[in-house]
């Protein structure tokens, strides 16, 4: 899987446009949950993209610390279903913690994680803290790495 690292303002429309269509597709369809995914955030995020064969297959989205939690933050952690089986999930958590690193230089971070997901973040590092929240109808939890 190639990796890239992008603000808001070096993605293409074309880049911008898959994003969004699968967030929407992994968060509203698959999911099946209502929200606003288009947030009004994504101007202020660092944009990690994964793309295997030149098609997008994994993404997430990091803000510096300050903006969500007092810790930098990765969120919008997803992999198109169909590539689920090559471990994407851990190739785009650990290049997103990564650019976390280079970008904001801060090695404290912070998630919301799904809660069926803890096992995945424990493995690379993250710890839960405080108790299950719900967050647009999905049972979530706050991590941090350790």
């Amino acid at each position: 899987m190639k990796i890239e690292v992008k603000r808001f303002q070096q993605l293409t429309t074309e880049e911008l446009y898959q994003i969004l269509q699968l967030r929407s597709e992994i968060f509203v369809v698959e999911q099946d949950c209502v929200y606003q995914d288009i947030d009004g955030k994504d101007q202020k995020a660092l944009h990690v993209l994964g793309y295997k064969d030149n098609h997008l297959a994994a993404y997430t989205r990091c803000f510096d610390k300050g903006f969500y939690f007092e810790e930098a933050s990765i969120g919008r952690v997803l992999v198109k279903e169909n590539q689920r089986r090559h471990n994407y999930g851990h190739k785009i958590m650990e290049a997103s913690i990564e650019a976390v690193r280079e970008h904001f230089k801060t090695a404290n971070i912070r998630l919301s994680a799904q809660q069926y997901l803890i096992k995945f973040y424990n493995s690379h590092g993250f710890s839960t803290t405080g108790e299950g929240y719900l967050e647009d109808g999905i049972p979530h939890i706050a991590m941090v790495n350790s």
